[in-house]
């Protein structure tokens, strides 16, 4: 095999398909990334066995061949090289040489028939969504999954699509995300939860343009996204997911707003007294045109006043500072709506089309010292 690809390009396909090798494993042709110039094309693919991904390279394919090669020690090089044309050369003892202008490094490849590719899944009916859209429902959710090993479906979005509306929803035992956004066209109903770290890999290497598309197919064990040169395919959460709806309310018995970044820039510095590890609430007192939030620890108090409008009772609740921070970071919204019972029922931030509904359970915080 021969090849010669500029560095960008290479440096960008290996940047994107090494998202998917694995970092723990031990099979050692799982840390490798495939390099398949056998077709006419220069596909570079890295696959742990839950997440693959397949981009193509544009470059020049001098002789046909394949070969794996370890990731590690191949991303480093092609980083390190200089900002010109790199030519990959392989022998039939898996023996690799990699040049660029006065640089040559050579390294022992793997076989490549040891190499699981990604599977070759039939596409039919495919969902189509703008790249920016999909990357922002993400980056809008996915901090409320749950990294507990215990209950996997925790550790996943469910992925709700009904006719011309996608759903995605998250959850680990103390919030729940949901952001709701309209797509292009109508589909078949379909329910599926998609791990958290596959969407995470995938936020990362979306481009974010708001007139590219990226469409997705779905299969009974896998999702797959398709965009630019890439494909992604990941394994799904199998199971059931959480009935939400019945943990969703409209009833409210306050009704409070309040700018955005003031309420947020307020939480924030109420948590600089608070050290990593401690789980002291931020504690607020709702009266009729100001917001109190207090907040006390080891290391001093804080307390700040910021101006609201109320409907309804007046309310003292406690939450976690984290809770309401990650919420409020991912809103666009100037002004935020925020809808509360008492001081033991959720409280929700949520616009009024609800296309986002953020649910966060409250903290019983007569009884933390």
């Amino acid at each position: 095999m021969k090849l010669i690809i500029s560095k960008s390009d290479l440096l960008k396909g290996v940047q994107i398909v090494s998202k998917a090798v694995s970092s723990k494993t031990t099979m050692s042709i799982l840390e490798c990334i495939l390099i398949d110039a056998t077709k006419g094309n220069i596909r570079l693919v890295a696959n742990d066995m839950e997440l693959g991904i397949q981009t193509i390279v544009e470059g020049l394919i001098a002789e046909r061949g394949i070969i794996a090669l370890e990731s590690k020690v191949f991303s480093e090089i092609v980083r390190k090289l200089p900002d010109s044309d790199i030519v990959i050369e392989t022998e039939d003892n898996y023996k690799t040489t990699i040049t660029c202008e006065k640089a040559k490094f050579t390294i022992i490849g793997r076989n490549p028939e040891e190499f699981t590719d990604i599977p070759e899944i039939d596409r039919q009916e495919g969902v189509m969504i703008s790249q920016f859209t999909l990357k922002e429902t993400i980056r809008q959710t996915i901090f409320s999954i749950s990294d507990n090993d215990t209950n996997k479906a925790m550790g996943g979005e469910l992925f709700d699509i009904n006719e011309d509306c996608l759903k995605v929803v998250s959850l680990d035992g103390h919030r729940i995300s949901i952001r709701k956004v309209y797509l292009k066209n109508s589909y078949e109903p379909k329910k599926v939860i998609v791990p958290g770290k596959s969407l995470i890999e995938l936020m990362k290497i979306l481009g974010g343009d708001a007139d590219k598309d990226v469409t997705i197919y779905f299969t009974d064990k896998h999702i797959i996204f398709e965009f630019d040169n890439t494909i992604m395919v990941s394994r799904l959460i199998e199971g059931e997911y959480f009935k939400i709806d019945q943990m969703l309310s409209t009833d409210y018995e306050t009704k409070l707003s309040v700018n955005r970044k003031v309420f947020l820039d307020c939480i924030d510095r109420a948590t600089l007294l608070v050290k990593e590890g401690d789980k002291k609430p931020v504690i607020i007192t709702i009266n009729d045109e100001a917001m109190e939030l207090k907040i006390n620890s080891v290391v001093g108090s804080m307390n700040e006043e910021i101006m609201i409008t109320k409907e309804g009772k007046d309310l003292m609740i406690g939450f976690n500072p984290k809770f309401l921070i990650d919420a409020l970071r991912v809103i666009d919204d100037e002004e935020v709506t925020l809808y509360l019972v008492n001081p033991k029922a959720p409280c929700f931030i949520r616009d009024e089309e609800q296309n986002y509904v953020y649910l966060i359970l409250p903290v019983n915080f007569t009884t933390v010292s």
